[in-house]
């Protein structure tokens, strides 16, 4: 029996209204501190140096976590990780044996990772079949090595590392966090390649999720839509302005803060699990 079954069967109708009150606090006190507390955790985010990755990285570190920041750009990485009292660990997430030994490097020095947020990825555009008649399997096959096997690789190690900690509060463990996008459903012109990465991270959350329940993992994914991300803010501004224009509301491209916030809902919601979660402002893609 839980510990709120026995305070369940205390019959309401003989308490007064104040000794009512006070029970109703008590219970709702006693059930907020039934989550995963970030405070105190330590967290890996992989592209955290940039973009919703920084931001995600950012947002830990202030909420109270250990974060370490796995990224391909290591100057940029060790920038943010100063900033934040972190560390940064230099990784190609396409690379397995690499990720397994920078999951065990950032266990060995910060403690072992109970949060992961995937956010390394490329958005590469091309056609299928080119304007020449050129192929772009070559495009294909880095996209989905860096953000899907990326991602896979990321959450394998971190899932095998948090299934020998001891569980926290309700059993849990840890939670993985992934990186899909709106392109997943939203594919446009050219994105087939992209839209196929991120397509398999918001299918293969709700099996993964029902795997590591046995062990009290938890696995979310994040699909955003348009965000003031590096490669949004390199475009001329008539090119913004026109995306904006489709984002109903509000209409402005997405601040990297408000996916991590998202992240920091997820971690400290213990029945979230095994879903895709669009955050895009109500938009829908055109085809181009």
């Amino acid at each position: 029996m839980s510990k709120y079954a026995a305070s369940a069967c205390v019959p309401t109708r003989e308490l007064s209204p104040l000794r009512l009150l006070l029970y109703n606090i008590t219970i709702i006190s006693e059930k907020k501190n039934d989550v995963m507390k970030i405070e105190g955790l330590t967290a890996i985010v992989s592209g955290g140096a940039s973009g919703l990755g920084e931001a995600s990285a950012r947002h830990f570190a202030n909420a109270g976590a250990r974060v370490a920041i796995l990224d391909f750009d290591e100057k940029k990485a060790q920038a943010v990780a100063a900033d934040i009292d972190g560390i940064a660990v230099q990784v190609d997430v396409s690379d397995e044996r690499a990720v397994h030994a920078a999951v065990a490097k950032v266990n060995s020095e910060l403690g072992a990772a109970r949060i992961a947020v995937s956010c390394a990825g490329i958005g590469l555009a091309a056609r299928i079949v080119g304007r020449e008649g050129k192929p772009s399997f070559d495009v294909f096959q880095r996209t989905l090595n860096v953000n899907l096997f990326g991602t896979y690789n990321l959450m394998t190690h971190a899932a095998a590392s948090m299934m020998e900690l001891e569980p926290l509060t309700d059993g849990e463990r840890g939670v993985i966090i992934n990186t899909s996008s709106v392109a997943y459903e939203d594919g446009q012109l050219g994105q087939s390649a992209y839209a196929a990465s991120k397509g398999a991270i918001a299918s293969m959350c709700l099996p993964a999720a029902r795997e590591f329940a046995r062990a009290g993992v938890r696995v979310v994914a994040i699909a955003p839509g348009l965000f003031k991300t590096p490669m949004m803010e390199g475009l001329p501004e008539e090119v913004t302005d026109k995306i904006t224009a489709d984002i109903p509301f509000p209409a402005r491209l997405g601040d990297p803060r408000e996916y991590a916030m998202m992240a920091e809902h997820i971690v400290t919601n213990p029945f979230l699990n095994g879903t895709t979660i669009r955050l895009d402002g109500a938009v829908r893609l055109p085809p181009r």
